[in-house]
């Protein structure tokens, strides 16, 4: 088990054991340019190009929690980026689930895609990303265990709550908020903020 996840286990950050596995099989390195390799197990931030970045460890260890991922899950996965929360995803989810990504900008589509194959999962079909507005979600696919929102929002877009299956959760950032929304039925949701996160802006068509 690396230090980065020991460090993210002692301080609470990772707490069930499968999305512990995942956070151990599942390493930052494979999703991060070569020249920021030294800098994988850092609990930062780092550019992934294209004037976007991978979230540090602690916000998607927590993020992670928060969704409580199981495996045969159905999970959209909004802002795929260089594709490491998806890959993470797909270990939880294993051979019963699915992981639907949705990337804005087609380079990092592309290489969402070419860093998650390298576990196979696009191969085995465990994993399918898209190229398309994320505030729109992916309604062919949809309903949805899970979504989770890895760029922040002005407000929760109304297709998204609408793609959540009832009982179903999001994790959403608004503004500085890591935001939880958790869907009691169609028109209920329990909803719970964690301030101070920063993340890039949803890019919208």
């Amino acid at each position: 088990m690396s230090k980065l996840v020991n460090d993210l286990i002692e301080k609470g950050c990772l707490r069930t054991s499968r999305t512990i596995d995942a956070f151990s099989e599942i390493s930052r390195v494979e999703f991060i340019p070569e020249e920021f390799a030294m800098q994988a197990e850092a609990n930062v931030a780092l550019p992934i190009g294209y004037g976007q970045t991978i979230s540090a460890p602690e916000a998607v260890a927590l993020m992670f929690e928060l969704l409580d991922p199981q495996e045969g899950h159905k999970i959209l996965d909004v802002g795929a980026g260089s594709g490491w929360t998806t890959a993470l995803f797909a270990y939880v989810v294993g051979e019963k689930g699915g992981v639907v990504g949705l990337e804005r900008k087609d380079a990092l589509k592309k290489m969402g895609e070419f860093n998650v194959n390298k576990f196979k999962y696009v191969d085995r079909g465990i994993v399918k990303i898209f190229l398309g507005d994320g505030s729109l979600g992916f309604s062919p696919e949809a309903p949805f265990d899970r979504i989770l929102v890895s760029a922040t929002v002005e407000k929760i877009p109304e297709e998204l709550k609408k793609q959540l299956k009832i009982g179903g959760k999001m994790v959403i950032p608004i503004k500085n908020n890591l935001v939880y929304i958790e869907k009691k039925s169609e028109d209920e949701f329990i909803k719970e903020e964690y301030p101070g996160f920063s993340f890039e802006p949803l890019i919208k068509s």
